[in-house]
């Protein structure tokens, strides 16, 4: 049977062990780092692979410079933790896994984070679609507009700046939309709320570049990748209008979460026949199958998980 655990301040504990306490600088003021690092099962195979693990890594160890964390580990020790806490929990299925820095000092009126302790702990847990959607989804561009390097930097997963997000999408979900689209604080088409975004038109793939306040998105290198040596198609990182995505033949998003996600309509309008569109659906396709180890080519991206 599997085993709901987690690696906290240095071992693995029942789920139910790990915890803080009420005065933990990271839950007052957001001084946390995570990733969203996905386990995905095969079937066919019996096996767990988990999806560009030491690519989440390497980001948040930057996200942890940026916030003045000094984490004990290094790449290759986090990579071996999370491969000793999936085999300990014996899932066979697919999974998120959360990996967490945080401020860990109790202190509540301490706004120098140089000043405080810093720790780090891991979890993982069953999870299927993010996005409950068939086909295409319906989003709207967002009224809140995405925060900008100069006030909190978007580039890393700083716990604090998901607020920003959390507000786009439930806007978005009390709308009745599956997904937002943010705008920067001078209109252009920064990403949705927890997804890069690219724009297909005239069988050209463009996306908004990091300078335009999102994410440095792993799956979106991957989807750049997978257009270039897949469908030989460059992707050109420029800024994007609003109204270009009402006119595009294609949209889709993309995130650990996510995957590759067709976007049909936003505010209301169909974007091309409203459908999944076949640029979209060639780079899904190869995607969905070598997360799972399916291809042999994009296999170094997949880190093999021994199950008993």
């Amino acid at each position: 049977m599997p085993k709901s655990l987690a690696f906290f301040r240095g071992k693995i504990v029942p789920v139910e062990d790990a915890q803080v306490g009420v005065m933990t600088h990271a839950l007052h003021y957001g001084t946390a780092v995570f990733e969203g690092i996905r386990g995905n099962w095969n079937e066919d195979q019996r096996k767990l692979y988990v999806f560009r693990m030491r690519e989440h890594y390497e980001r948040l160890l930057q996200g942890c410079r940026m916030m003045l964390m000094d984490i004990p580990y290094t790449v290759e020790q986090l990579c071996d933790i999370t491969v000793e806490l999936l085999q300990s929990c014996g899932y066979r299925e697919d999974l998120y896994i959360r990996p967490l820095a945080y401020k860990s000092h109790e202190l509540v009126a301490n706004l120098k984070l140089h000043e405080l302790d810093s720790d780090f702990t891991l979890m993982a847990v069953p999870f299927g679609n993010y996005i409950d959607a068939d086909g295409a989804i319906h989003c709207t561009t967002s009224s809140w507009r995405r925060i900008d390097d100069t006030i909190i930097p978007p580039r890393v997963k700083i716990s604090g700046h998901y607020v920003n997000s959390i507000l786009a999408k439930t806007e978005a979900a009390l709308a009745g939309f599956d997904e937002a689209i943010m705008l920067t604080p001078n209109g252009d088409v920064s990403e949705g709320s927890g997804e890069n975004l690219f724009l297909v038109t005239g069988g050209q793939i463009f996306t908004p570049p990091v300078s335009d306040n999102n994410l440095t998105g792993i799956t979106r290198d991957s989807a750049i990748t997978l257009a270039r040596e897949e469908l030989g198609i460059e992707v050109v990182e420029r800024s994007i209008r609003r109204s270009e995505l009402y006119l595009a033949d294609e949209v889709f998003l993309t995130g650990t979460a996510a995957h590759v996600t067709p976007v049909g309509s936003l505010d209301r309008r169909p974007i091309g026949s409203g459908e999944v569109g076949a640029i979209t659906q060639k780079i899904s396709d190869v995607y969905v199958d070598l997360i799972r180890g399916g291809n042999p080519k994009y296999r170094d991206w997949c880190t093999e998980i021994p199950m008993e």
